[in-house]
């Protein structure tokens, strides 16, 4: 089957006018475009980058929902109120709770949502600080970021729904001083007003500028990120230029599992660990419930002060998530005929780590970990050889704080007041995840409230 290629419009076809501006090309605007456009308004996306996809198309391990029709396919019976309170706890009580619970109550749908557009996700993992398989994903267990990003642009050409690329928006534009009605954009033909009803601001947080780093968390300006380049909160800049609300922007996650020995930093999906992988220190020996939360995990690590840690599986694990693959094909991954041979060739002791696989398959097959209380991730024991470890360390990942909006998607000003056709939504707002994001919520964000912006912007025109 011939890959997919989808090519954005030239910048001499960039009309005068829409119904709605849509700015960032990733998995919340397209998700947006695609929704308004079926109900109705002519949409156009507008991203800066050269590729289209934002940093959903780095995303591995799956979206969350909860009370799902695939979830009842594997017998999973699932209800809405453990995901609220276990994401709730998960960001220390301080999500946004009118939000979070928007969120988990369109979850179900969401995915439901995709199916009908031939994004089919019908298999299950576990993240952190879940208590049960909701973090949906395709069935052939590949990273569901690019398979998202790839089934919304297929609707998205299907639709002629105008995306750009190589768009840079520099300015949000108001009629009288108070209502958002357009944008200042710079394409390769110079700089454009384009006018809308509405605008969206869905470009993606500011993981990789380490001028918003240093200013928001300086403890954390020389620490890699897993963010690609362009995360660098332009949307958060536009919206303080119309006097928009920026909450939280304190919190900044910090993932655990990043591969930074190289050039490039990776994220190591936490699907790795939900399918069964254990984390060794130096000594070979856990030193932590693999998945508490992303918070936990990382303080975990970084106290260990052993430049990061290892992450240890089987084949079997391997076969269960597909972006390992990946991962030994850029040189991630070490290799092992057995247990012995794969600590000789990460320099940790043999024996610790042959008798810390023993003690844990043994809790597998209990099902009760003594050791650190783990209770998910437990479906399959180390024991299948050949035997594999990745070298992590802790990376900026995602930045929880941003652009204050309503359950509906409109932005708040600096009083508290809405700003008339101005909206944001994923990454770039702020609230829903509290001070720690749960794995897998990032990606039900884009499409949960990727899907309200467009609905609530086409439920405003229409009243126009």
């Amino acid at each position: 089957m011939a890959k997919f290629v989808f090519t954005p419009k030239t910048a001499d076809q960039l009309k005068d006018s829409y119904d709605a501006i849509i700015v960032g090309a990733g998995g919340t605007g397209l998700t947006a475009a695609l929704q308004a456009h079926e109900l109705g308004l002519n949409v156009v996306v507008l991203e800066k980058n050269e590729n289209l996809g934002g940093n959903t198309s780095r995303a591995s391990s799956g979206m969350n929902a909860s009370e799902s029709l695939v979830q009842l396919n594997h017998g999973i019976i699932d209800n809405n109120h453990s995901f609220y309170e276990e994401t709730l706890k998960g960001g220390g009580l301080l999500n946004d709770r009118p939000m979070l619970k928007y969120f988990v109550d369109h979850s179900a749908i969401a995915i439901s949502w995709l199916m009908e557009h031939e994004i089919d996700l019908t298999d299950l993992t576990i993240t952190g600080g879940m208590s049960k398989k909701r973090a949906h994903r395709p069935a052939s267990m590949a990273p569901v970021g690019g398979y998202l990003v790839t089934g919304l642009l297929k609707q998205i050409q299907k639709e002629d729904i105008d995306v750009f690329n190589n768009s840079r928006v520099t300015k949000l534009i108001k009629d009288d001083g108070k209502k958002v009605n357009g944008v200042e954009v710079e394409t390769k033909d110079g700089k454009k007003i384009v006018t809308a009803k509405a605008v969206l601001l869905a470009s993606g947080g500011f993981g990789a500028s380490k001028e918003l780093i240093k200013k928001y968390r300086p403890d954390l300006v020389d620490y890699k990120t897993t963010n690609q380049p362009g995360a660098t909160g332009d949307g958060l800049k536009l919206a303080e230029g119309v006097d928009a609300q920026l909450m939280q922007m304190n919190f900044v996650q910090v993932h655990p599992t990043a591969q930074t020995d190289h050039d490039h930093t990776y994220l190591i999906g936490e699907g790795v660990r939900g399918e069964g992988a254990i984390l060794v220190n130096k000594a070979g020996k856990r030193f932590v419930n693999e998945l508490d939360t992303r918070k936990v995990v990382s303080n975990a690590i970084t106290d260990l002060h052993e430049d990061g840690a290892y992450l240890i599986f089987d084949q079997g694990i391997r076969d269960h998530f597909k972006a390992i693959d990946f991962y030994d094909h850029v040189g991630l991954v070490v290799h092992g005929k057995d247990l012995a041979d794969l600590a000789k060739n990460i320099g940790v002791d043999a024996n610790n780590l042959e008798q810390t696989v023993a003690e844990w398959n043994s809790a597998v097959k209990n099902k009760d970990d003594i050791a650190f209380g783990r209770t998910t991730g437990m479906e399959r024991g180390i024991d299948e050889a050949p035997y594999y470890a990745i070298h992590v360390h802790p990376a900026i990942h995602y930045t929880m704080g941003g652009i204050h909006i309503t359950p509906e998607t409109e932005v708040l000003d600096s009083n508290g007041n809405v700003i008339e056709g101005l909206y944001a939504a994923g990454e770039v707002s702020g609230g829903l995840h509290g001070n720690n994001r749960i794995g897998g919520n990032s990606i039900a964000e884009t499409v949960i409230f990727g899907r309200q912006a467009g609905m609530q912007m086409a439920k405003k025109i229409r009243l126009c």
